[in-house]
């Protein structure tokens, strides 16, 4: 694999999701955020073997990152990395790694607030606008 500039940023990300439950990692687009972070964190020992969730904002953009994870993986989608999106689906017994859409995220913390399994939620381009105060 190719080094991407995210990789820098990997050792304090591990730092600090060891300590703490949360983390913001900002980067600019194409750094590798939604193609090496799941990956890099999959194997961490406060997640215990739990689940990662990805959160994707459209539904093209999840199968797409679920298909890039999972080819990097040497995998189809649907073993380590699947995917959640309306009326499709590709996740097995061994995956690990879910990228879903908002929608799917919503109904499922309706059906299990608790999100049983999951160890790690994972907003992707979670964007913040600027506060102007009138």
């Amino acid at each position: 694999m190719t080094p991407l500039p995210i990789e820098q940023a990997l050792p304090a990300l591990r730092q600090a999701l060891h300590q703490r439950d949360e983390a913001v990692l900002e980067a600019p687009p194409g750094a590798g955020k939604t193609t090496r972070v799941p990956l890099a964190l999959l194997d961490e020992s406060w997640l215990a073997g739990q689940g990662i969730l990805m959160l994707e904002p459209r539904r093209l953009a999840a199968r797409a990152a679920a298909e890039r994870l999972a080819s990097q993986l040497g995998e189809k989608v649907g073993e380590t990395v699947g995917y959640r999106i309306r009326l499709d689906s590709k996740v097995g017994p061994r995956t690990r790694i879910e990228v879903v859409t908002e929608g799917i995220l919503a109904r499922r913390l309706q059906d299990d607030p608790g999100l049983e399994g999951v160890g790690l939620v994972i907003f992707d381009e979670f964007h913040v606008l600027p506060f102007a105060p009138k």
